[in-house]
């Protein structure tokens, strides 16, 4: 049963702007996300838009909004490159469990991402 539903956008340009702000990234994304989107090079500043939006999409789907560190909510990609969360801290307690589904999107300038949360009983 579907028990939240979270959507977020964030525009590419602004991201571009804090690429290369350390204390921006470093309080916003955890060690692992910093990784990946340096390895990402010209499409960098859409990655970190998309990461970011995803995060603020699980808040709104937690039906919480962010009361605690962003960096608890960690996006990762599988193999095959679909998105998906790894929680930790005060976000996984709130999280109880529930499956949390994830979609990231870009055009136009705008990344966009999409939360499902589905009861887990």
């Amino acid at each position: 049963m579907i028990r939240g539903l979270g959507l977020d956008v964030c525009e590419i340009s602004r991201m571009e702007k804090l690429a290369g702000n350390e204390r921006f990234l470093k309080r916003y994304f955890s060690e692992n996300e910093i990784s990946y989107i340096r390895t990402k090079g010209g499409t960098a500043a859409q990655t970190m838009a998309g990461i970011y939006a995803a995060k603020e999409a699980f808040s709104k789907a937690l039906g919480t909004g962010i009361t605690f560190d962003l960096r608890e909510i960690g996006v990762f990609h599988d193999e095959a490159g679909m998105p998906a969360y790894s929680l930790s801290g005060k976000a996984e307690e709130l999280g109880g469990g529930d499956r949390f589904l994830l979609s990231i999107t870009h055009d136009g300038g705008i990344a966009a991402a999409v939360c499902v949360r589905e009861d887990s009983h």
